[in-house]
């Protein structure tokens, strides 16, 4: 079973969706049947990316437009949107997934924080503001899909700006789809992507050939769509290195730091390393 938003003739938009998670999900609803648009920082890989859904598409480059956008800038979506609405009449499907891993360090440059924020936080507050009323009052099945990260839940130590974003995206979903189910005749639902080790440009690292561990932006959407047509929420992917059952001990494990008053971060603490270890076997 599918969500029912996931359509023949449904407009999808989708933000960072030149390359990755977002460009293997525009491809997959465009062979749905889905007229899609995606947003992306402009330029050479935008328009290949465009020319790689229309092949996907029953009506091929009739189906599809394209949009240099920073996700950032709330004036760039409000015309992302308009553009939209122009060219396929507004939006069914609304995948907030772009984003940016440049680094950061706690006392790094302030710009740098703000531009990791920006894109990666901001861009879901901006995507879910600016399209979300014009959706519900669509009256249609609607999907939203904002990209998280498991950074974003267990906060590991190394690159605070994006933890910082990721968690922001997590509890701003949560609170979108408790908005979206306590409004009345909204047919929307809001579900937050958690990725596992995906094999993208933002992962990549210099790397040309994907690491055995990692999952391909294929792999990563297939199980996607799999969870909406249940009904999940949380959409918590594994890799080919961690599967499900570890993912949630981890989880476990962060959540229980403020249960058990254990220093924060206490998974990558000295004292509590055999103590972790047991934990995730279970014992």
């Amino acid at each position: 079973m599918s969500h029912p938003a996931l359509t023949p003739g449904a407009v999808a938009v989708i933000t960072g969706g030149a390359s990755g998670i977002g460009l293997a999900a525009a491809v997959k609803f465009a062979g749905l049947g889905l007229k899609v648009c995606i947003a992306d920082l402009g330029g050479e890989r935008l328009a290949e990316a465009g020319a790689a859904v229309a092949a996907a598409s029953p009506e091929g480059a009739a189906g599809v437009m394209t949009a240099a956008t920073d996700v950032g800038q709330e004036e760039q979506v409000r015309r992302l949107e308009q553009a939209v609405r122009e060219r396929f009449g507004g939006t069914d499907v609304l995948m907030n997934n772009a984003g940016i891993q440049p680094g950061s360090g706690m006392f790094g440059p302030a710009g740098a924080w703000q531009r990791v924020l920006g894109v990666n936080l901001w861009g879901v507050i901006h995507g879910s503001q600016v399209f979300v009323p014009g959706m519900i009052e669509r009256g249609r099945p609607g999907l939203v899909i904002n990209t998280g990260s498991k950074q974003g839940i267990t906060t590991p130590p190394g690159d605070p700006a994006y933890n910082v974003a990721k968690a922001g995206v997590k509890a701003f979903t949560e609170a979108l789809q408790h908005e979206l189910r306590n409004t009345p005749k909204a047919g929307i639902s809001a579900h937050l992507l958690i990725p596992g080790f995906v094999f993208t440009g933002l992962t990549a690292k210099g790397r040309t050939e994907k690491p055995d561990a990692a999952w391909t932006p294929e792999q990563t959407v297939d199980f996607m769509l799999a969870s909406l047509g249940k009904g999940d929420f949380y959409i918590l992917c594994p890799d080919n290195d961690v599967p499900r059952s570890l993912d949630e001990r981890r989880i476990a494990w962060a959540a229980g730091d403020i249960i058990e008053n254990r220093p924060p971060l206490s998974r990558w603490h000295p004292d509590y390393a055999e103590t972790f270890a047991a934990f995730v076997k279970g014992d």
